[in-house]
């Protein structure tokens, strides 16, 4: 994977918006267990949000080896938990190893052939494990931002849903940060950016995201800028 280049250079910029990961890691926290594979974990911003998840094995899976180094410094001086780190995709797994969750961390709008992606990881999950997705949201808002970053598409609970492998059953699709939707709209619309300052991350993520925590639960989580898809292998759809 020594080829592979990242073409975003927006991972340090988001890892500043500190509430902002706080708040989806408290909707996915339920299903993180056992064995973690991470894809696709950049410069390792949100596995030391994640860690503690779970006192299971934890692999961090990142393509880009310049990411993986930084990765590596990051989680090695921050975390005291023991973190695997493998530079390659979930195609260079080995057949037998196997994992009770898979994460997906804004990385599944990167990947050109999503479906069988995600067929592919539920091939690595044990029976009753869990793959979890977190994506932007809403083709309406692919904006100049999602195009510099290598943002294939944008999903909505119709699409996310199309990526279901046969083996696993969706148990949860929901929308947050519907106050983030407007301000993503206003970008898609008016500003067109193809990157975020590092004052309006630190303006949404402190003065929009609590709006959007009191907000999302009263829409029922139907509305948003990203979502989330939580699919449990071999088990029964809730949705």
């Amino acid at each position: 994977m020594a080829d592979f280049r990242y073409q975003g250079d927006e991972l340090a910029l988001f890892a500043h918006a500190h509430n902002w990961k706080e708040y989806w890691r408290r909707h996915l926290a339920p299903f993180v267990r056992g064995d973690v594979l991470e894809v696709g974990a950049g410069i390792g911003s949100n596995t030391s949000q994640l860690r503690s998840l779970s006192t299971g094995r934890w692999l961090c899976l990142e393509p880009d080896e310049r990411l993986l180094s930084e990765l590596w410094g990051r989680v090695a001086t921050s975390l005291s938990s023991s973190i695997e780190v493998a530079c390659g995709t979930v195609i260079s797994l080995p057949k037998e190893r196997l994992f009770d969750t898979a994460l997906y961390i804004d990385v599944l709008e990167h990947i050109p052939d999503d479906v069988a992606e995600i067929v592919a990881v539920a091939k690595h999950i044990k029976s009753n494990g869990h793959i979890i997705v977190l994506s932007p949201a809403h083709q309406l808002l692919y904006s100049p931002f999602d195009r510099a970053i290598g943002h294939q598409r944008r999903y909505n609970r119709t699409s996310l849903l199309r990526c279901t492998p046969p083996t696993a059953k969706p148990i949860l699709v929901s929308y947050l940060d519907s106050a983030g939707y407007l301000l993503s709209l206003a970008n898609r619309m008016v500003l067109r950016q193809s990157s975020p300052t590092l004052h309006q991350i630190w303006f949404w993520d402190k003065y929009i995201l609590p709006v959007s925590r009191f907000i999302d639960p009263l829409l029922g989580f139907r509305c948003g800028k990203s979502i989330l898809g939580v699919w449990q292998v071999g088990g029964e759809s809730n949705i």
